[in-house]
């Protein structure tokens, strides 16, 4: 149990700095994956600035923020890891699909990435102590 609190409390300091980073500098983390993507002779995508998506992504990152700060504070309730998964994978699996069928942007394929390793290593965590506590309850 005290593996996965201190887990999730670390993805909840990551995922609100990520999202304050979206909300305050949205031009500059686009500007840097723009930068990285031609190293690779990727095509860059278009910088935003402030806009309506922009308040969904900060609104996605305040999500799975409290999310991950309600694993840490009730361990025992599965249903919090369960959304958590759920939402990175949803944002996984739409990177990819925006990566294959939209322009193959870096910032996809990273957030296809990073989304899809965050999910299976909640799902993992989750598993794990779901097995723990049942066993301590039996």
């Amino acid at each position: 149990m005290k593996t996965y609190r201190i887990i999730s409390l670390i993805l909840m300091l990551l995922f609100a700095c990520t999202g304050i980073l979206f909300l305050f500098f949205p031009e500059n983390v686009q500007g840097l994956f723009n930068t990285m993507s031609t190293w690779f002779g990727m095509v860059q995508s278009p910088v935003i600035d402030f806009n309506f998506y922009l308040i969904l992504a900060v609104g996605y990152m305040y999500l799975v923020s409290l999310l991950a700060f309600l694993m840490f504070r009730h361990p025992e309730n599965r249903y919090f890891p369960f959304l958590l998964v759920n939402a990175k994978f949803a944002s996984s699996v739409l990177s990819l699909a925006f990566f294959i069928l939209h322009a193959q942007y870096l910032i996809y394929l990273t957030n296809f990435v990073i989304d899809g390793v965050i999910g299976i290593a909640v799902l993992v965590l989750y598993l794990k102590t779901r097995r723990l506590v049942w066993a301590s309850q039996s």
